[in-house]
């Protein structure tokens, strides 16, 4: 035999032998790397959203007992985790960095620990979370700090880097249990611009929720391939809402949308409307889509039940799916939960207690549905002596907010303003003015036909029947009354005999000059408004979205509670006055109505 030959063979037999010897450890890797899956598996998904800061069974605003909080929460979390045979997911839907006093404290004031929700949130386990725009609303500062806290991942595919055009928190996340695959899709309201000034989410733009999705859908199936699909889309439901269609870019409630349009959901977990859904429907492609979401404030959980079979034939996974909204009033706050937070609870306790200054008399949200009030015309008044502004705009956020007589608390300022808005100065013209409060009066007011027809305008079925709230005692209004603005510093009436557009004659300045049409004021508002929220600027004075930011002269840099808090404190002693600057016309068709109204309302007399 060829020597040459001879050394061939015997090299390719000594290779073989080698990898005979290791074959057995090639093939233990391989089965390692190939985890079986499971042929049946149940999982539940616990979904919180609009959480809005209730993390304790406790009104700080009232100082009160609720029946609603993560405490709660907790409570049930740990119940369902102790059940053998399912897997349990814990998933946040955004809005939990504003609303009540507990997270305002973490986000403003006690700034140098951990963020309150981020040792609540990482206490509780959860799996996964999606920001919302509330939690943007906190700014910079406030979400970097506890995106970094966070133990899990903030999503928002559609919130995009402007500098990397990557997405600026982590575009999705990927569950896995014994070698099953859950992938989890965070999308955000794409309407952000429409509401914050920009400094407050500098760096990032946000895409149409229905664009994203497609895209990102396609990312996860061919480097995941998940076995089950999770949506968790900080956005509502009702496309059509404030005037919106389907086909309308970055629409502000996409996620029923994208269950629609985008093939590859399972479950589509919502929030931002406050709603609370549990129905499924059909997606183009003819599967079947679960649409949930909560409430707000930890009242409820959304839950989803799946039950996974695996078909042998085709090695996925045949899906049982249902939902449900689960109430927490009913289970007792996790006592190793109220254990842990105990310090901080009391440390936010003591600061809601600190006076600020007096009322000498009371002063009511409910008022201000019903035209001029006291409640209003404090925040007007505070407004121009802030800004030193010609006009201002104010619409109540509280529904049901009470201050009373005596003795102010830093807790009074979060029922005087709900939300962590900055106050604006802007430059509109005398027209523009008119036409901002004809808008503002085709939202609220009803076209009265005659003194027994209703002054409000409610929401009505296709009859054109008053809809019933699901309380079954009061009625809905058609638009949401933080859409009611009324101004100061001018003198004028809204006619209800006239037809919408033609109802706001604006009489004079409220020191008695004439008020032109054609001159140019200074208006003091808030920055929701400013940014276009509510479309008073937009729909109503006709300024183009893109031009808004021109019209601003002037931002305070903090928001406008604290400035309430501190002109409050400077003058210690504060005596609440309506000033009657505007009048509902004609006035026994007004009082007439308002009495018909008031209890349809809040269902007193």
């Amino acid at each position: 035999m060829n020597f040459k030959i001879y050394q061939r063979q015997n090299f390719m037999f000594s290779k073989l032998k080698n990898f005979l010897a290791l074959l057995p450890i090639i093939l233990i890797l391989a089965s390692c790397q190939q985890v079986q899956k499971p042929e049946s598996f149940k999982i539940k998904i616990i979904e919180t959203s609009d959480v809005h800061g209730a993390i304790f069974p406790f009104d700080f605003k009232d100082d009160k007992p609720t029946e609603n909080s993560l405490a709660r929460v907790m409570t049930f979390v740990r119940d369902e985790r102790a059940k053998p045979g399912q897997l349990v997911i814990l998933l946040d839907n955004g809005d939990i960095l504003q609303g009540d006093p507990m997270v305002y404290y973490s986000n403003f004031e006690k700034t140098n620990e951990p963020h309150i929700c981020s040792q609540v949130m990482n206490y509780m386990g959860y799996d996964a979370a999606t920001i919302g725009n509330h939690d943007i609303e906190a700014g910079h500062p406030v979400y970097d700090k506890l995106n970094a806290e966070f133990k899990f991942p903030w999503l928002a595919a559609n919130a995009v880097d402007v500098k990397s055009g990557k997405p600026y928190f982590k575009p999705y996340f990927v569950i896995e249990k014994d070698g099953l695959k859950i992938a989890v899709l965070g999308l955000i309201t794409p309407a952000i611009p429409k509401w914050l000034p920009e400094k407050i989410y500098a760096g990032m733009e946000f895409e149409d929720m229905i664009e994203s999705a497609k895209k990102w859908v396609k990312i996860i199936n061919e480097n995941e391939k998940p076995d089950v699909l999770i949506g968790l889309f900080h956005a509502g439901v009702e496309y059509n809402y404030n005037g919106q269609q389907a086909e309308t870019a970055f629409n502000e409630n996409a996620s029923k949308l994208v269950a629609e349009q985008v093939p590859g959901f399972d479950v589509v977990f919502v929030g931002h409307d406050h709603h609370g859904w549990n129905e499924s429907l059909k997606n183009w492609a003819g599967n079947e889509v679960l649409i949930l979401g909560t409430t707000s404030r930890a009242y409820d959980v959304a839950v989803a039940n799946i039950d996974l079979k695996l078909h042998k034939t085709t090695g996925h996974y045949e899906k049982t799916m249902s939902g449900e909204i689960v109430e927490m009033k009913n289970l007792s706050p996790d006592p190793e939960f109220m254990a842990q937070f105990q310090p901080a609870f009391e440390e936010v306790k003591k600061y809601v207690y600190r006076p600020i200054g007096s009322f000498t008399e009371s002063i009511s949200s409910k008022d201000a549905l019903f035209g001029d009030s006291k409640f209003i015309d404090l925040i007007h008044q505070i407004q121009l002596e802030i800004t030193g502004a010609d006009i201002s705009f104010v619409a109540p956020l509280s529904f049901d907010s009470q201050i009373n007589e005596g003795e102010i608390y830093v807790r009074d300022m979060f029922k005087l303003y709900k939300f962590e808005n900055l106050l604006y100065t802007m430059e509109l013209g005398g027209q523009e003015i008119k036409d901002y409060l004809e808008y503002s009066c085709s939202l609220w007011f009803n076209e009265m036909k005659d003194e027994n027809d209703h002054l409000i305008k409610f929401r009505t079925d296709s009859l054109g029947n008053p809809q019933k709230s699901a309380n079954g005692k009061t009625l809905m209004l058609e638009n949401a009354f933080y859409n009611f603005d009324s101004g100061e510093g001018i003198l004028y009436t809204v006619d209800l005999q006239n037809q919408t557009g033609e109802r706001v004659s604006i009489i004079s300045m409220a020191d008695g000059s004439p008020f032109d049409l054609n001159k140019k004021y200074k208006v003091a508002v808030n920055s929701y408004r400013g940014n276009g929220g509510g479309n008073h600027l937009t729909a109503g004075s006709k300024i183009r979205s893109e031009l808004l930011k021109d019209r601003i002269l002037n931002s305070t840099e903090k928001d406008l509670r604290f400035y309430l808090m501190k002109w409050i404190e400077e003058k210690g002693t504060v005596t609440p006055q309506k000033n009657d600057n505007w009048k509902i016309l004609p006035e026994n068709w007004f009082e007439k109505g308002k009495e018909k109204d008031y209890p349809l309302l809040f269902g007193i007399n």
